[in-house]
């Protein structure tokens, strides 16, 4: 089957689009999986599917589905959003410059301003643990300002196949806060991002048993109260360049813990995101950039 893309990231968080809104594709999670291979396919992070409203909807103009470069369909993605607004305006699509779309599990507004970025209206976070979902019967844990904070043990995991561990690893203890951005997040401070041993913690804070449907590990270095470092390491995808629900969750909870201003920019080892919270039920506003890579067509394997 021959199918038409797009390719595009932001701030390193790469992705392949697919232009759904007439009809669908109903690719098979083999075929997300060749599309995300960056030797055989394209090459991608994720995979984002621009589909039309849902039938019946009102004030939604657009729906969009996001899939793992392992085939898996995730609830959000704060960059693949902000791709998704630069396409479907240079498509010709619609000439708003605020456009509402219905993810797996909410509607988000999105912003396009005249620098050429993008906001993107986030949504509330949620801290419940059923949010996530996240089971944390028998865990220590400490209040720190508004946020609860649990150490969590990475040797209740099972073993990860296919991913080397060292047993120190499986030893370690790691506190966390946990942050849903309609998305389930797992938020730890770090004194230096550049030596975090995310390729070995995120994997068993990813895959923990204590998370049923897997969370996304962050990795989250503090500069001043307007400035932080993160790294992420997304289920399904393993580590990214950026990411942008995770940008959220991890200044979210450092707010909640106290340690961070309301507006704070976070830099990925792809860019430079900026996050606003108000606190409280307010949204989380996530601002970045959007770019087209290339346009091309590819055959792909029944």
């Amino acid at each position: 089957m021959k199918v038409k893309f797009t390719k595009m990231q932001g701030a390193g968080n790469d992705f392949v689009v697919l232009d759904e809104t007439r009809w669908r594709l109903n690719l098979s999670t083999a075929q997300y999986q060749f599309l995300a291979n960056r030797h055989f396919g394209v090459g991608a992070d994720q995979i984002l599917s621009v589909r039309a409203a849902p039938e019946g909807s009102k004030d939604i103009d657009f729906s969009y589905a996001i899939h793992n470069n392992d085939g898996s369909e995730v609830e959000h993605c704060g960059n693949g959003a902000r791709c998704f607004v630069r396409f479907v305006r240079d498509q010709g699509f619609t000439t708003k410059n605020v456009i509402k779309v219905q993810t797996m599990n909410r509607v988000i507004e999105l912003r396009a301003t005249a620098d050429g970025q993008v906001t993107v209206d986030m949504g509330a976070p949620q801290f419940e643990a059923s949010s996530l979902p996240f089971e944390p019967a028998g865990l220590e844990s400490e209040q720190k300002g508004l946020a609860q904070v649990y150490s969590l043990k990475l040797g209740e995991n099972m073993p990860l196949a296919g991913v080397y561990i060292d047993s120190a690893a499986i030893k370690n203890i790691v506190n966390i806060a946990i942050v849903s951005m309609g998305n389930p997040h797992a938020v730890q401070l770090v004194d230096d991002v550049d030596t975090a041993d995310v390729a070995q913690i995120g994997p068993l804070v990813s895959k923990h048993a204590r998370f049923p449907r897997g969370v996304n590990a962050s990795f989250m270095q503090i500069v001043n109260r307007g400035q932080v470092k993160l790294r992420v390491y997304e289920r399904g995808a393993g580590e990214t360049l950026a990411c942008g629900t995770g940008a959220c969750a991890a200044v979210v909870a450092g707010i909640r813990q106290g340690l961070l201003d309301a507006s704070v920019q976070v830099a990925t080892r792809g860019g430079i995101l900026t996050i606003e919270w108000r606190g409280g039920s307010s949204s989380v506003m996530m601002t970045g950039p959007a770019t087209k890579v290339f346009e091309s067509e590819i055959d792909i394997p029944n």
